[in-house]
């Protein structure tokens, strides 16, 4: 038999129950219903998710360097492909000014 248990059943409140939650919470000065405004300008959670998207996007690929390349760019620390990926882009745009 089957572990998965039932979904719970979701029982919406009565016009006289929505009317006593909203009174509830909006006596309660911590904890006021949101409004028109503050409503509109929410997201979903989903959309917030993960690193947001650049504009330039980069490409994944695999290459080899001399170690000692990749020792020094290591060794300036975090954020060391970053500033490798900043050179190699200052060689592209010089030589390619050229041509």
């Amino acid at each position: 038999m089957s572990k998965v248990s039932k979904r719970p059943v979701i029982r919406m409140p009565t016009a006289a129950e929505d009317k006593a939650i909203t009174a509830a919470a909006k006596s309660d000065p911590d904890a006021q219903p949101l409004t028109p405004t503050q409503l509109k300008a929410m997201v979903p959670l989903r959309s917030l998710r993960g690193r947001p998207k650049s504009e330039n996007k980069k490409l994944l690929i695999s290459v080899r360097y001399s170690p000692e390349v990749v020792a020094y760019f290591k060794s300036t620390g975090e954020g060391w492909q970053s500033r490798m990926d900043g050179v190699l882009r200052q060689y592209v745009s010089r030589h390619s000014r050229s041509a």
